[in-house]
């Protein structure tokens, strides 16, 4: 451990970081354009078409650190435009065409830096290697000053040319009618991209930097939809890559691009799990709240199908095809809505429990009818599908439904379509917090009079919102603090 700390204090070490740290942030930084303009494998035939202009430039002037810039970048661009041009002129796929140049730059640049290898007669040969995976631990000052120099310039650039990259990203069609040249962006990111690519060469090679273009900006993209935010992820995972990357090399004596591009790919693989919105937990737990919404609508309907007879827990169980402590769990997670009411073995539905069913019948009814009159589905197949969409329809789809098929009274089976629910004209739940409120002398069903009145709100009670959130909210009378769920508060009628 102490040698570790030894090699990490040194000149070396302490220059490697700094080299790692600086390419990982923009390496992340250039990397969320490339991504979202689908342009990784451009990325990747950059990095390796960038070998036949180091060895040209050795050939013209000699191992020197600002040649091989100047022409990596120059072989950069040129392969940049040659891919476009080819793409825009020639009949071949886009995929093609990067391979056919990149594979052919890349052979020139094996070949070259081999045979000089092979026939440097000044005792300073090219080692492939090298650049093929870098050489962290080779980097000199005048590494540090270039590589320095392109990541300020890069930053620079992102920052004053945001706008122009972002419209032509997202909305190139729109940004040639607003006069912005979407082929001089392209390349100019295409020149940003071979300064990136150049930078990365000690540090990761040619053939590991396209993870460390991709891979950042792909697991930030997880994380958030603003780019400007994706941006900023993806250069701190740059970083936290580069500089765990770099440590790890020296725990293990080992190669540091390999290592970057392991610890990128990891921290990848744990956003793919975690991820707030995109995550497989998250959307596992998606999955599962989706599915006891649908069973607990579904019982719903079945209690509001069988309020004549009576509906009981085993009766709606079987029903359903589901188990008995299902639905017991089914109906707990609706406690807070209150749309049950349940008494020992026997289901009935509150006021807001009718009009989520009443909701639920009527949407599926509609959709029945709507298959059958304006898609022309036979009624035996009609069932199924309305099953499914009568969790998805919005009330105002139904509107639009309802009007298309001119208000019909019942669906295709002969059943009964319900009525839309009525609202009050001023419901409790458009009250805003800290506002004072009147319970109204008439309600729109006698079945709210009798939840208010065990609520123990009369008519004309005065009351002051305190707080609401997204399940229900809170109410003060005289000193008792009432929490009324959104669903009842949905249908309460009050005064001004």
């Amino acid at each position: 451990m102490i040698e570790i700390l030894e090699q990490l204090i040194s000149p070396f070490g302490i220059r490697a970081i700094i080299a790692s740290s600086m390419v990982g942030v923009m390496c992340g930084a250039i990397g969320s354009f490339i991504v979202l303009r689908n342009m990784s494998m451009i990325g990747d035939a950059l990095s390796h078409a960038i070998l036949p202009g180091i060895v040209v430039a050795f050939l013209l002037i000699g191992y020197n650190t600002l040649g091989f810039f100047i022409g990596s970048v120059l072989a950069g661009l040129a392969t940049a435009f040659v891919i476009t041009w080819i793409q825009q002129n020639v009949q071949t796929k886009n995929d093609a065409a990067i391979g056919i140049v990149f594979t052919a730059m890349f052979s020139i640049g094996v070949i070259g830096i081999s045979h000089l290898s092979r026939h440097s007669e000044e005792g300073v040969h090219l080692d492939l290697k090298d650049f093929l995976f870098g050489n962290v631990l080779g980097v000199s000052n005048e590494d540090l000053v270039i590589t320095a120099i392109v990541l300020v310039y890069t930053l620079i650039c992102i920052y004053l040319f945001y706008r122009y990259l972002f419209i032509t990203t997202f909305q190139p069609i729109i940004a040639k009618t607003m006069g912005i040249s979407v082929k001089y962006v392209h390349y100019f990111l295409m020149l940003l991209l071979s300064f990136a690519v150049v930078a990365s060469l000690r540090t990761v090679g040619v053939i590991l930097v396209v993870a460390m273009l991709i891979t950042p900006a792909a697991t930030a993209l997880l994380l958030s939809h603003r780019l400007q935010k994706v941006i900023v992820i993806s250069s701190l995972i740059g970083l936290i890559s580069a500089i765990l990357g770099t440590i790890g090399a020296f725990a293990l004596d080992t190669t540091p691009g390999p290592l970057m591009t392991l610890v990128a790919t990891l921290i990848y693989g744990i956003v793919i799990i975690f991820a707030p919105e995109q995550g497989i937990v998250a959307k596992y737990r998606i999955k599962r709240k989706q599915y006891w919404k649908i069973l607990q609508e579904d019982i719903l309907k079945q209690v509001f199908k069988s309020s004549d007879k009576g509906a009981t827990v085993t009766s709606v169980a079987e029903k359903l095809n589901v188990s008995i402590k299902q639905i017991e769990r089914s109906i707990q997670k609706a406690s807070i809505d209150k749309l049950f009411i349940k008494k020992g073995e026997q289901l009935e539905l509150s006021y807001a429990g009718q009009q989520r069913a009443n909701s639920l019948v009527r949407a599926h009814r509609l959709w029945e009818s709507y298959q059958v009159n304006t898609m022309g589905i036979d009624n035996q197949r009609i069932h199924q599908e309305a099953e499914i969409q009568e969790h998805k329809l919005t009330d105002e789809l139904l509107d639009e439904i309802e009007q298309k098929l001119g208000n019909p009274k019942v669906d295709p089976h002969g059943s009964p379509i319900p009525e839309k629910r009525k609202l009050p004209n001023r419901a409790l739940l458009s009250l805003a917090a800290r506002t004072k409120g009147t319970i109204a002398k008439s309600q729109i069903s006698d079945k709210i009079e009798s939840e208010l009145w065990e609520l123990g709100l009369m008519p004309l009670t005065t009351f002051t919102l305190i707080a609401k959130d997204r399940k229900s909210l809170r109410i003060k009378q005289n000193d008792r603090s009432i929490r009324i769920p959104n669903t009842l508060a949905q249908y309460i009628n009050i005064e001004e």
